[in-house]
């Protein structure tokens, strides 16, 4: 029988440089690649954040503080705003 689990990584956060990295959850995935992906997606999404760490097995895997856009956070929700739709107009009800 082949294994079909994933890895699991540990995430920590970092929220501001000169912060310690505090751990927040893990992720599984197949590889570190991913891990970054899963766990920016889920622990840098709301969170301020510079830094992940995601050790594994082979080595500490890490992200730098060279690409500030890696963690921009959206806060333009515009799409929940109905102005934005087209919607007919209701016809009044006569009765």
């Amino acid at each position: 029988m082949t294994d079909t689990q994933w890895d699991t990584y540990e995430v920590f956060h970092q929220s501001k440089k000169g912060d310690p990295h505090i751990h927040v959850g893990s992720v599984h995935a197949p590889d570190p690649d991913m891990a970054l992906q899963m766990a920016r997606d889920q622990f840098a999404r709301r969170l301020a954040c510079v830094s992940l760490w995601w050790p594994d097995n082979e080595g500490h895997c890490g992200t730098d503080y060279q690409d500030e856009n890696f963690f921009a956070r959206t806060t333009d929700k515009s799409y929940r705003d109905p102005k934005g739709f087209d919607a007919p107009l209701k016809e009044p009800s006569h009765g």
